[in-house]
């Protein structure tokens, strides 16, 4: 990440920009907890360092996180978000570490297979992945392995009642 030509020291900006991601505070909260401390910055500053460098820490992020098990229980939920219905689909690993998750407004077949190609995209496709009956995530998992059925399977999906 390039940092010159910037007004404020690199750990300045990389703090305020974790403040903004990981807790509920606004930029202009930001700025308040900067000049208390002395130090004089617009929240318009704090958001374009978000949107310039929140990307970057994010795509770091995932470079280091651990891999995940090449064993998946997937499931989606229905839930409300801001008052409007929504599915979150979402898959975690034999220990139970999220492996990926997405919110879709449809529950259907395009929705799971947007959800697996996500997934699969970034950690690659698992040996086995436990879903329950839903004619959707079935549907998904079957194109998926009609499409590498002519080489040699590197997954085999199952299907468990959950």
């Amino acid at each position: 990440m390039k940092f010159s030509g910037r007004h404020f020291p690199k750990n300045m900006i990389l703090q305020a920009v974790r403040w903004y991601v990981s807790y509920p505070l606004s930029s202009r909260m930001i700025e308040e907890m900067f000049a208390e401390r002395g130090i004089t910055v617009d929240h318009t500053t704090i958001n374009r360092w978000v949107i310039a460098y929140a990307p970057k820490r994010e795509a770091l992020h995932r470079k280091q996180k651990p891999a995940v098990k090449t064993s998946w229980r997937m499931d989606e939920t229905y839930i409300k978000v801001k008052g409007r219905d929504c599915y979150l689909y979402r898959a975690v690993d034999k220990e139970g570490k999220t492996v990926d998750f997405l919110l879709t407004e449809k529950r259907d077949a395009k929705a799971a297979k947007a959800f697996f190609c996500k997934a699969f995209r970034q950690h690659g496709r698992p040996e086995k992945v436990c879903i329950d009956k839903s004619g959707s995530n079935t549907s998904a998992l079957m194109s998926f392995n009609a499409k590498c059925k002519d080489t040699p399977p590197k997954s085999l999906f199952t299907k468990a009642n959950i």
